[in-house]
């Protein structure tokens, strides 16, 4: 991580991190850092905490209990998930860089991610709170 060494100390940027604000942190499949890094977003009132899921890791033996092992853990933090990178098989080219073969297999994984892992709304109530202004306008990619 960019505040810690690779031992686990604090470098010193760790003791000017202000209060509240967010952190980017990638952990790899079965990463033994996860546990280390919850305790010091702890210990530095992170509230935010943008990370990822691996398409390509989806693929490995007992990468659904890794996944939900990584965001179990995340629960107490506002978090923006980001999947990425493209199993080799089924890109392109044999890259995790590289795009799809089929967008739709991307879509599959997309759809069940965010069926596991995104907060479903509990209420009406916070339906109807969603104004039009909190909406944003589709885009068209072609």
């Amino acid at each position: 991580m960019g505040l810690l060494r690779e031992d686990g100390t604090p470098k010193m940027a760790a003791a000017e991190f202000p209060e509240g604000l967010g952190i980017c942190q990638w952990f790899h499949y079965e990463d033994h850092r996860l546990e280390s890094a919850i305790e010091w977003f702890r210990r530095l009132k992170v509230r935010y905490v943008r990370t990822g899921v691996s398409w390509a890791d989806s693929f490995r033996e007992n990468a659904n209990a890794w996944f939900d092992h990584q965001m179990k853990a995340l629960e107490p933090f506002d978090t923006t998930l980001t999947l990425c990178f493209t199993p080799e098989h089924l890109g392109i080219a044999p890259h995790y860089t590289s795009p799809p073969k089929d967008p739709n297999t991307f879509a599959e994984f997309a759809e069940w991610a965010v069926a596991r892992y995104a907060p479903a709304m509990d209420s009406r109530e916070e339906l109807e709170s969603t104004t039009q202004d909190d909406v944003a306008e589709p885009s068209v990619i072609r």
